[in-house]
């Protein structure tokens, strides 16, 4: 004879077995989705594309860069002028290659975009570089390796924009090179991006910081906004010229206060920024085990 209460459980239990089942359904479906830009259609019109985006990045930013460097020469006498001129020149060149390349891009915690800090970002793609540009404000320098002069117009105009370079031919030289970069910053009242990773990430997935930052931070007292950059390794990975439609975040975390910073507890600081960024980052893109 059937019991109405072991009727009721047991009408329960499927039901609780189906919508289990389909909240399985909806995961691995969003799974699909995130990994879907990875391996998007490679059929001849969408690397037609993709090629033609690449091609007119190019040609914009070589068309600005030799703009912006005539303006810089014209400036040589006032060199804050020049970093405010480099700073707009990021800003136009920047949108306009997201602009070119067409990523629907999502920006979050925009109101700690306009503090003078010391701002860093996670490094897996080209496309980092050129949302950099655009997004930190006037009166930031960046910090690149001494080479960047030889690379053509970009990086003449780099020096005269009065950007920072590091000499990383060995310890002892890079040390010297972050204290002469802190004083540029403290003594000219500026900010700074820069990757702590030091190098792209191939995979995607953030790499150990190194601490060039928080040398600068301890120097300067500034303080610390993360920018936590997801789905740009997906959208143009590292060495690669094949650019893809995938949809990019960009998160600005609160400033991390560096007044009362200690330099033995530097590991400890280190350490700290970078769990936040394993918080912020979706699996694919954290640390691997």
């Amino acid at each position: 004879m059937d019991h109405p209460l072991l009727g009721s459980l047991l009408r329960g239990r499927r039901l609780e077995s189906c919508l289990e089942a389909k909240v399985r359904s909806v995961e691995e479906h969003e799974e699909a989705a995130a990994r879907r830009p990875e391996t998007a259609d490679d059929g001849w019109v969408s690397v037609a594309v993709s090629a033609a985006r690449v091609v007119a990045c190019f040609l914009t930013m070589m068309v600005t860069t030799a703009v912006w460097a005539a303006i810089m020469l014209l400036l040589l006498p006032w060199p804050y002028e020049r970093i405010r001129q480099g700073n707009l020149y990021g800003h136009v060149t920047g949108r306009l290659m997201m602009w070119i390349l067409g990523n629907p891009i999502q920006i979050q915690g925009s109101e700690f975009s306009t503090t003078k800090a010391i701002y860093i970002c996670n490094h897996a793609s080209p496309i980092d570089i050129f949302l950099v540009m655009w997004l930190t404000p006037i009166g930031t320098v960046g910090i690149a390796k001494k080479e960047i002069i030889w690379y053509p117009l970009f990086g003449q105009l780099y020096v005269l924009a009065k950007h920072l370079r590091i000499d990383r031919s060995n310890p002892a030289a890079a040390v010297e090179s972050l204290k002469e970069a802190a004083r540029a910053v403290r003594n000219n009242d500026l900010s700074l991006v820069i990757f702590p990773e030091g190098t792209r990430s191939r995979s995607g997935r953030l790499l150990p910081f190194k601490k060039g930052f928080a040398h600068i931070a301890l120097q300067t007292r500034l303080p610390i906004v993360p920018m936590v950059l997801t789905g740009t390794h997906l959208a143009w990975r590292k060495d690669s010229l094949r650019v893809r439609p995938a949809p990019i975040t960009v998160k600005f975390l609160p400033p991390i206060k560096t007044d009362e910073w200690e330099k033995d507890k530097m590991n400890e600081y280190i350490e700290m920024i970078h769990s936040l960024y394993v918080q912020h980052l979706p699996e694919p893109q954290k640390p691997s085990a």
